[in-house]
This record gives structure tokens, sequence and C-alpha cells, in this order.
């Protein structure tokens, strides 16, 4: 078996984990189990929250949100957190288990890649991919969602789209691709405050040198994404993943003929789609419009 197959059935094996409880309370399971490790290291260091949160760059709140699982503990705060507590890599070790927290079981596989990616390119054709949302654009979102979410799985998964921006400040940067329907920057969600926020990020990003967004516009007569969205990832040795995502379910494709097939379908959408810089002059004048 190839070691592509072998990953990828790992994952599959990790994720399925997650069935012994709904998937929204294993994540606030595991947030929680780190947040009793993260205070019990607290507590036999001798420290109040107020002194550890100086220490670490956080306010005592933030620390009892951490520590009570009401919020994830960013991986640059686990680090300090174990060097000012001496916990011997305790608390670095659960990085990891936070990382799997964070995401719902259908998603992580795919979040695993996307750390690791050093390409990713991006079909969205009805709602703005994650890694460009605003924390505003993402509640409104999943607010939607039926059956409802409770208040704090929305928290939990914004918190986590939010960390998932990362990629757009590593180094060396990956290349980044994403391509939207028309639809997809006209729609609505959430209000005109929200939209027009939602533009003003995308047209940021859309600024920076490894990133190279594109509109797909409504009057084109030919569209090779009829079959809906999907995503490519890429990592370091060009190992290539597609990834589709529906009704809260995913599909991970490994199978070469099958990604290969994905690449191509990509390459033609790109062709066909307003050119990065034709896409951004539409944003802005979107956003002149609202």
């Amino acid at each position: 078996m190839e070691e592509r197959e072998r990953a990828a059935e790992g994952e599959a094996v990790s994720d399925a984990g997650a069935g012994a409880l709904p998937d929204a309370e294993f994540g606030v399971a595991l947030l929680h189990v780190f947040g009793q490790q993260l205070k019990l290291c607290r507590v036999r260091a001798g420290m109040d929250r107020a002194r550890f949160g100086s220490l670490t760059g956080y306010s005592a709140s933030t620390i009892a949100s951490f520590e009570q699982g009401r919020r994830i503990p960013p991986p640059k705060f686990i680090d300090r957190a174990d060097e000012v507590l001496d916990a011997g890599g305790v608390l670095k070790a659960g990085k990891e288990v936070v990382a799997q927290a964070q995401y719902p079981a259908f998603f992580r596989s795919a979040a695993r890649l996307e750390a690791e990616a050093v390409e990713l390119c991006v079909y969205d054709t009805y709602i703005v991919n994650g890694l460009l949302q605003t924390e505003e654009y993402t509640r409104a979102v999943l607010s939607m969602r039926r059956p409802l979410l409770d208040q704090d799985t929305i928290e939990q998964r914004a918190a986590a789209r939010v960390a998932r921006q990362e990629i757009f400040n590593r180094w060396p940067a990956p290349l980044l691709s994403f391509v939207m329907e028309e639809t997809v920057v006209k729609r609505r969600l959430g209000g005109r405050a929200v939209q027009r926020g939602q533009l003003e990020q995308i047209l940021l990003i859309g600024q920076k040198r490894n990133v190279e967004i594109q509109i797909m516009p409504l009057d084109r007569e030919d569209n090779a994404g009829v079959d809906g969205p999907f995503t490519l990832l890429t990592r370091q040795g060009g190992d290539q993943f597609g990834y589709m995502e529906a009704q809260g379910k995913s599909t991970l494709v490994t199978d070469r003929n099958e990604v290969r097939a994905l690449a191509a379908r990509y390459g033609i959408i790109r062709a066909q789609a307003l050119t990065p810089r034709e896409s951004l002059a539409y944003i802005e004048k979107l956003l002149e419009e609202l």
C-alpha cells in the first residue's frame, strides 16, 4: 500500500474514534480534558489566573475560558504555558488533541492536509471559503445551520476557522488559489454590514503575493464547475489530494487518476473565470454599491 493511502487510512481511523460521542460533544469533551490538565499544571505551579495570564499574554478571563474548555487555546499559548508552568512537555503533547477538537469530525482529515499544504486550490459555489471568512460571516453562517448548533459549538467552530487562517502567515508561503461563483460574493448572508466586512476581507487577502482570488461570472456560457465545489491540496514532495464536502459529509480523494481529473478541471475553471486583477476590481465595485 502506498504511503499516501496509508496516511489517508490512518486519518479515517482517527476520525472514526469520534463516533462514541456525538461530534459536537466529542470536541467539547477533548477541550474540557485539556483545560483540566492546564488548570492542574497551573495550580501545581502555585499561580493564580491573573499571574499566569500576565506571563502568557492573556487576561485572567481568557485563561478561565481555556481551562473550562469554552475557548480553543492557540498553539503558541500552549507552548508558552508549558514553559511557564514547567509542565515538562505535557501541555505541548496536548496540541494535537486541541487541533482534533476544534474541527467537526468530517473535516479533520482535510484540516491535517491543509496544515501541511504547499499549494491549495479551492472552488466554491455557495458560501465564502472558511479560509477567507470573517468571524462575523462565520457566526452568521453557522447560526443558519439546521438542526441548530448550540452557541458553544458556534464559538468553537468560529475560533477554529480563524486559527486555520494562520496559513496566510506561514513561511515558506504556500501558493493559494480561490475561485468562487459570483453569487458567493453577492449573497448577503448575515446582512449588509456582514457582507461589507466579508468583501473587504476578500479584497485584503487577495492582495497577498501568494494568493490569487478569482470570480466566475454568472454570464459565462461555459463553466467546468457544474459538478460542484472541491479543494485540491498538495503536500511537500508533490502528493496531491482532493476534498469534497456536502451536507456534513466529506470525501477525501486519494486515487491519483481521480485527483488528476480534479486538477485538470480546476485548471479549466481558472481559465474560464475573471483574472485575479479583474476579480479584485469586481469586489471593489460591489463594495462601492453597498
